[in-house]
């Protein structure tokens, strides 16, 4: 019997021993295809579901890839019932095609008649259907190619989408790769993508996922939208572009609340593409403005519920996601999936970071003690309001005062939620702070005065969450957050991971209101990290000093 690091169970859930010396590679693999549900101090417990098991399919992965891994660390033998269900899940990936004929049309297309008849017999499938040219396919709506991946999908019988892609305005986009060049990883990612057409390239936050969408842009070389998070962001990639390519400003449009220029590389945010005015979308016109070659979206996992319906009349161009993490708090990871692609690619944290291309971090929960009195003020509340009372306790304050004379001389974020403790912190470190409050040009320039040593604490509220780079970044002080999101988890350490040229190792503090909801959610929100094998280390906030 093997002494594994694993025991696989018959419900598909997957149990990783911490402390074997196995288990980082025992994680590495095993993340491939399985989701961590629970990372407690000892036993991590991950799942192994469709979704995954397709997602690592369709990045090369095949189920006897994924049953290696499980024999081959597993203390115990993998049941059968599990392995028989991996070889049946992966197997329904591609049996179903979506292919494009000589004449133009788009067929549904199987060589397997029960599959098919069963799936077109389908409510929701029926009406997208328009004919039944042949005995192995159907015609397919020209507008449903998006819409009948989705409703296949929530069937389990997901589609590979074989119907190629509109080439686009040709637009020759060029990497002036003057010294530097595409990391092994982010030109492996690159290829891949391409080579499938469409889908989502996970990286960890500043492992450089902005270059892997310019590589994307010199192989299509096309006329490309790109769709980002909020105007910082949009500039951000502008002024990459135009570092790392051959763009010039004049190729390069900005189409946000401030300004709507429409040229052959055009950045966009969310938001304005999900303004509406009258009921009706107002910018949708964006869309069809050019003919773009290329889509990327970048933070693919905050995509806004309305932009799923927009990218299902988008499938005939090539689409690319950008993320850190495919998780989704709203639970609509099968929709990046059927609309988006599936995902191409995915480089561990932890790998990056052995590479040297990401900084090393130490993470930190430090547990405050509420004060007699509020810890009576907390039991009596309902419990709506018990989360912001623990989340925006006064004890805190201090605490990040101690924090940030621990690391005097270092480049410090404090990240919170709720606007009055965000005040309350700037105030109280005589510390500049950046809400979505803050006009974009304000925003920019505090960035980048933190970026030249002008300030060296920054207090900031969950804008700074996404997409913004901050590499000398060393320390993160999270005080609040939203209640138990993995995906913000993510991205607050990633604000700290990019290379630095200190040499000092990241440290990312987040503090929690001993005994309250706050601690149940801290727990949530470190699944994510844990999956990447990033460890907490429990400090008191009372023995700071001694730590």
């Amino acid at each position: 019997m093997a002494d594994g690091p694993l025991i696989v169970q018959s419900d598909r859930t997957v149990l990783l021993e911490v402390a074997h010396p196995d288990a980082e590679t025992a994680r590495h693999e095993l993340a491939i295809f399985a989701e961590l549900e629970r990372a407690p101090e000892h036993i991590h417990t991950y799942r192994i579901t469709r979704l995954g098991l397709w997602n690592a399919r369709a990045a090369g992965h095949d189920s006897e890839d994924m049953l290696a891994t499980l024999d081959r660390w597993s203390r115990f033998p993998v049941p059968p019932s599990v392995s028989t269900d991996i070889r049946e899940t992966v197997a329904r990936y591609g049996r179903l095609t979506i292919e494009r004929t000589d004449d133009g049309d788009l067929v549904l297309r199987s060589d397997d008649a029960p599959v098919l008849a069963e799936v077109t017999k389908n409510k929701g499938i029926q009406p997208l259907l328009i004919g039944h040219p042949h005995p192995d396919s159907y015609l397919i709506d020209a507008w449903a190619r998006g819409h009948i991946k989705q409703e296949l999908l929530k069937i389990g019988w997901p589609a590979e989408d074989l119907a190629g892609y509109t080439p686009g305005t040709p637009h020759e986009i060029d990497l002036a790769e003057d010294g530097w060049a595409l990391r092994p990883y982010q030109r492996q990612a690159v290829d891949t993508f391409h080579d499938g057409g469409s889908g989502v390239v996970v990286l960890p936050c500043g492992a450089g996922k902005t270059l892997v969408g310019a590589g994307a842009m010199a192989a299509t070389g096309t006329t490309t939208l790109i769709l980002v998070t909020n105007t910082v962001s949009a500039r951000q990639w502008r002024d990459e572009l135009l570092k790392r390519t051959s763009l010039t400003p004049e190729e390069i449009g900005e189409y946000s609340g401030q300004s709507k220029e429409v040229k052959p590389v055009t950045i966009a945010t969310y938001q304005i593409l999900t303004a509406k005015r009258k009921g009706q979308y107002a910018h949708l016109a964006l869309l069809d403005a050019l003919d773009w070659g290329l889509v990327v979206y970048d933070e693919v996992h905050l995509l806004p519920a309305p932009v799923f319906k927009l990218t299902a009349d988008l499938q005939a161009r090539r689409r690319l996601g950008l993320t850190a993490t495919l998780v989704r708090e709203d639970g609509r990871e099968g929709d990046v999936f059927s609309l988006i692609g599936p995902k191409r690619f995915d480089a561990p944290w932890k790998e990056i970071e052995s590479q040297g291309f990401i900084s090393p971090a130490a993470c930190y929960e430090v547990r405050v003690d509420l004060p007699a009195d509020e810890r009576l003020e907390y039991a009596a509340a309902a419990d709506d309001d018990r989360y912001r009372m623990a989340a925006t306790a006064p004890a805190k304050v201090d605490v990040v005062r101690d924090l940030v004379a621990r690391h005097a001389g270092e480049r410090i974020l404090i990240i919170g939620q709720y606007l009055e403790q965000i005040d309350t912190l700037s105030d109280a470190l005589d510390a500049p702070k950046i809400t979505g409050k803050t006009p974009v040009d304000e925003r920019e320039e505090l960035y980048q005065a933190f970026r030249e040593g002008e300030i060296s604490v920054l207090v900031v509220s969950k804008v700074a969450n996404f997409s913004i780079d901050l590499p000398e970044a060393s320390v993160a002080i999270q005080v609040s957050g939203s209640f138990g999101s993995r995906q913000e988890e993510a991205q607050r350490l990633g604000r700290l991971l990019r290379p630095k040229t200190s040499g000092h190792t990241a440290s990312f503090y987040t503090l929690i209101a001993r005994d309250t909801v706050d601690q149940d959610f801290a727990q949530n929100r470190q699944r994510f990290l844990a999956e990447q094998g990033y460890a907490y280390t429990i400090m008191d906030a009372d023995r700071l000093d001694a730590a």
